[in-house]
């Protein structure tokens, strides 16, 4: 899979790019990563890339011009790019979303800055515009860090047993389990006496009654949505 950032800070990726699965992913070549300085895809002769607004307002814009430019080169390789505007306005991203974008062969991630783009961009050149939450960050490359790392666990092989991908917290709408590793026995601290049995059968019953329980209290709108869902499947259950 190929991921583009866009960005008018190429150095802020420098260092997260080249650690953990997302480094050891490209190595393998499971994953791409193009960097793209829009600095490079303006005609100004100071590299600018923002302006001031139309009808006055505090702070800067940036301009249609050197993100079509950039976005246009992509789509010369990469026709079929989904380009993703990383936006305070987008839908919240989350793990079913991360799992959609991993199907893509290519996305495009573009990094907001300032006050936000020319709108004619999201209207005319962006597919989608996503948010990570609702507060608001300097710029969008660390949104596009957390998009990446997110998508890039559903590629297979990127994390090494593709089956913990699918254990993992808000699978179901249900959080994780609770792990635990040696010793047994710590200051008085103890591991559950089910986890040490060996007996996988009533490990799995242990660990899914923990997740229920865990979601009920740190997540109710996750355990609503759990409930639904369960409810639903049971119904399509009686009725077959």
């Amino acid at each position: 899979m190929i991921f583009n950032i866009i960005t008018l800070f190429p150095e802020f990726f420098e260092s997260p790019l080249k650690t953990s699965l997302i480094w050891k992913a490209q190595k393998k070549n499971l994953i791409k990563i193009n960097i793209y300085n829009l600095r490079d895809f303006t005609k100004d002769k100071h590299k600018q890339c923002d302006d001031k607004p139309y009808g006055g307002s505090a702070g800067m814009v940036m301009m249609i011009e050197p993100i079509y430019n950039v976005i246009q080169k992509i789509k010369e390789t990469q026709p079929d790019t989904k380009v993703i505007y990383l936006s305070p306005q987008g839908k919240t991203f989350n793990d079913k979303k991360a799992e959609e974008f991993s199907k893509y062969n290519s996305i495009s991630l573009l990094c907001g800055h300032y006050e936000g783009v020319d709108y004619r961009i999201v209207e005319y050149l962006v597919d989608e515009e996503i948010s990570i939450g609702d507060y608001i960050l300097t710029g969008g490359e660390a949104a596009a860090l957390v998009v990446l790392d997110a998508v890039s666990r559903y590629i297979p092989h990127v994390v090494q047993k593709d089956e913990s991908v699918k254990t993992d917290t808000f699978r179901e709408y249900l959080l994780k389990y609770p792990q635990y590793t040696r010793p047994p026995q710590f200051k008085g601290m103890k591991v559950p006496e089910i986890l040490l049995s060996g007996n996988h059968q009533k490990i799995r019953e242990w660990r899914y009654k923990k997740q229920i329980e865990i979601t009920k209290l740190k997540r109710p709108d996750l355990y609503k949505k759990f409930l639904k869902k369960r409810c639903k499947s049971e119904s399509s259950d009686t009725r077959n």
